[in-house]
């Protein structure tokens, strides 16, 4: 296909994670992929991984390698070091995790133990507004509550999780509310019975028939079946599948015209992107960055895995759409960031947006749908459906001698300095408090209403 650059119309929603709202104000650091063995070190020194990627690839070699031994494992950023969680470890099995580079810690539940205590949590505390998720630091599942579960719903799930043992889950409460949220990366519009419905673009892809069709939540391809890159604009892709609640939040969308070339990069506005190369599993401790065109870019760590979130149902005041599978951040998001990508500073492609409490001024757990999973249900690859320049006048790479703006005015693009393939990486986080008001509706408090109802004058953000 030829390397045309996209019309303007279609460019807004071709390039995941383009940021039409918002203010970014840090540089993403540019990853050295190698890992660092200094010369003349042992056989069984632990490696210096530079990369999240090369973490997520060590865990996934060890994993393999010590079979039932293996308890999860973590990246300990400080001393950019995968810390392997073994159990009944024979010294045969620590020394193979130490020749292949990892640091070994014997612990005490094994992985099927602790998804014995998920299945538990399940059983008897599916309760709107609370969440569980495996971390691997602690060895155990940690239980989140957020502001709405009081009463005997509290009492409930804090016996639940006293009857587990104090050594295999912990419980904490969270001041936000668990909820879907919309938008991160390209906004996109759906027209629907009682209003509009707003999301965001994750990741394109390849679908399986070739055609060209990009990543979202789950709750957005529930919610309407066609897209658009602006709010009163005619649809321009379709809902192929959609997955929200049960095993996970994605959606796979067609783009409607087959020529269409969709670059598989992170445009963060203000001229630059993020080449993403790969699909990456999440790995606990790692540094990720999420894209929304409410909030901008913002980091934060990895904190859990295989989370199981329980909102409170939109369309059944009594019920809960419960979703498994997830990742569990520290990343903050809002309102309007749904959909959006989550990456590493590598090219990594990491997950999309699909809920979580707080905001980005207290901060918050938010929960990401794996692209990996997402990819796999789908049939779809991650890459380009033709490649071709970058969307509008987006098409640059990052000037690594830029430093941090603070623009946190709206726009088509994201204030300030963002992040690009060759970002200086002593840039330091700027102001990101800037929220874009592309939609004219200005504040996005909206609480994912995916009847389209939401707030803001009949759009609702997701």
């Amino acid at each position: 296909m030829s390397h045309k650059r996209i019309p303007k119309r279609k460019a807004a929603i071709a390039v995941g994670g383009v940021a039409a709202l918002g203010a970014a104000a840090f540089l993403l650091p540019m990853a050295n992929a190698s890992q660092d063995n200094a010369s003349g070190a042992t056989a069984t020194a632990p490696k210096t991984l530079k990369s999240a990627t090369d973490a997520s690839d060590l865990a996934t070699q060890l994993q393999g390698l010590l079979g039932q031994a293996f308890a999860g494992s973590y990246y300990d950023s400080g001393k950019q070091q995968l810390v392997v969680n073994v159990i009944n470890g024979s010294d045969n099995i620590v020394v193979q995790a130490e020749k292949a580079g990892a640091v070994v810690r014997q612990v005490q539940n094994s992985n099927s133990e602790l998804a014995a205590v998920a299945g538990t949590l399940k059983t008897k505390a599916t309760i709107p507004g609370t969440a569980w998720a495996v971390d691997p630091k602690t060895n155990k599942v940690v239980v989140t509550a957020d502001s709405t579960v009081t009463g005997t719903k509290w009492d409930t799930l804090e016996s639940t999780v006293q009857g587990l043992g104090s050594n295999m889950a912990t419980l904490k409460k969270s001041s936000g509310t668990f909820k879907p949220l919309v938008s991160g990366g390209d906004a996109i519009f759906s027209q629907v019975a009682d209003g509009t419905v707003r999301c965001s673009l994750g990741f394109n892809v390849t679908a399986s028939d070739g055609s060209p069709a990009f990543l979202t939540a789950g709750h957005c391809g529930v919610a309407a079946k066609d897209w658009s890159d602006s709010e009163t604009g005619q649809p321009i892709a379709t809902v192929d599948q959609a997955q929200f609640p049960g095993n996970g939040d994605f959606s796979l969308v067609k783009y409607n015209d087959a020529t269409t070339q969709a670059p598989s990069e992170v445009n963060i506005g203000n001229g630059q992107t993020v080449a993403i190369n790969q699909a990456v599993d999440a790995t606990v401790g790692e540094t990720v960055f999420r894209m929304g065109s409410t909030t901008g870019l913002h980091d934060g760590q990895v904190t859990g895995l295989d989370a199981t979130v329980n909102f409170q149902s939109e369309t059944d005041p009594n019920g809960v759409d419960t979703v498994t599978g997830l990742i569990q951040t520290n990343v903050c998001a809002e309102a309007g960031d749904s959909g959006g990508s989550l990456f590493t500073q590598d090219g990594g492609a990491v997950g999309m947006t699909s809920g979580g409490s707080g905001d980005c001024t207290s901060g918050g757990e938010t929960f990401f749908q794996p692209v990996t999973t997402a990819l796999q249900a789908t049939g779809a690859t991650l890459g380009d459906a033709g490649a071709g320049a970058g969307a509008g006048d987006a098409g640059a790479t990052a000037d690594p001698s830029a430093t941090a703006g603070d623009e946190n005015g709206a726009g088509d693009q994201a204030g300030g300095d963002q992040v690009g393939g060759t970002a200086d990486p002593s840039a330091t986080a700027g102001d990101q408090s800037g929220a874009g008001d592309e939609t004219g509706t200005g504040d996005q408090s909206g609480t994912g209403d995916q009847s389209g109802t939401g707030v803001n004058d009949g759009s609702s953000s997701h």
